[in-house]
């Protein structure tokens, strides 16, 4: 995982992809490739009290609206009938699923969601968002599936090519790049 601190240069930026002020972030896990935020590491509560399984949160406009494609041409389905028919396929999705939980209790056990990781992990297909999200903080050959949607959006966004349309600002760099 690649996390890193979150600058007041993120928060800015995740509130413009947000439309909203995000909540319960405790770190960028993956960054585009201008260094603005693409995926939140978000706390498993939110500071509200409200249970959070999202951990991986896909934030890039750009990124969300390429996985939604996804998801409106019926991708979600034909991942859930292939993971039902491909054991190896299951078995390595079952693995994202325990690491995911792993990565959560790490941070702290909610009882309220404890087993319950996200994305429909690990029997189906739920949320490609959260795939994907999981995929880019965790990188390739941890979630087979969110690979695979990474692959298939290629085309219109990749974590490689910025398409955020904004110059790179040295205050989105993490400590260590500025220190």
């Amino acid at each position: 995982m690649t996390d890193s601190t979150v600058q007041p240069a993120d928060i800015d930026a995740l509130r413009e992809q947000l439309g909203r002020q995000p909540r319960g972030v405790v770190a960028i896990a993956a960054r585009c490739a201008c260094g603005r935020p693409t995926v939140v590491h978000t706390a498993p509560r939110l500071p509200d009290g409200t249970p959070f399984p999202t951990q991986y949160y896909l934030t890039h406009p750009d990124a969300v609206s390429a996985v939604s494609t996804l998801e409106a041409n019926g991708v979600m389905k034909e991942m859930s009938d292939h993971l039902r028919e491909d054991e190896a396929l299951a078995a390595a999705y079952r693995a994202a699923h325990e690491r995911y939980l792993e990565e959560r209790y790490a941070m702290e056990d909610v009882p309220e969601i404890h087993g319950i990781s996200a994305g429909g992990m690990p029997d189906r297909v739920k949320c490609l968002h959260v795939l994907v999200g999981h995929a880019l903080a965790a990188g390739p050959g941890v979630n087979p599936l969110g690979d695979e949607a990474l692959a298939l959006i290629a085309p219109s966004w990749s974590p490689e090519r910025c398409t955020c349309g904004v110059a790179a600002d040295d205050s989105t760099a993490t400590e260590e790049e500025t220190a």
